[in-house]
């Protein structure tokens, strides 16, 4: 391999690797509270766009996670989820966590 392409893997692969690093817990707390609610039960979203012309489009998307059909506890999931990206236990349980809110 020439010297040049060596010079551009190894800022490659060290940003790769950068980005398996563990997170803060807090972080990890914040981002794990959407799995959390997935495992709730099916999401869905709505939108349709109007213009000056009328009505221009819409959609509507349903999304069903794998811990739901599974039947696992959403805290658990949120639990795994923070100690798999922080490496670390929470500092509070997800009934806990400031905005969740279970259906």
């Amino acid at each position: 391999m020439r010297r040049g392409a060596q010079m551009l893997l190894v800022p490659a692969l060290l940003l790769g690797l950068a980005a398996c690093a563990p997170i803060p817990v807090e972080q990890a707390e914040r981002a794990c509270l959407a799995d959390a609610r997935d495992a709730t039960g099916p999401r869905t979203e709505m939108g349709i766009g109007v213009g000056s012309h009328g009505v221009r489009g819409g959609f509507v998307q349903i999304g069903v996670s794998s811990d739901y059909i599974m039947g696992r506890d959403p805290s658990q999931v949120f639990q795994e989820c923070v100690q798999r990206r922080s490496g670390q236990m929470p500092t509070r349980p997800l009934y806990e966590q400031p905005g969740w809110r279970a259906r």
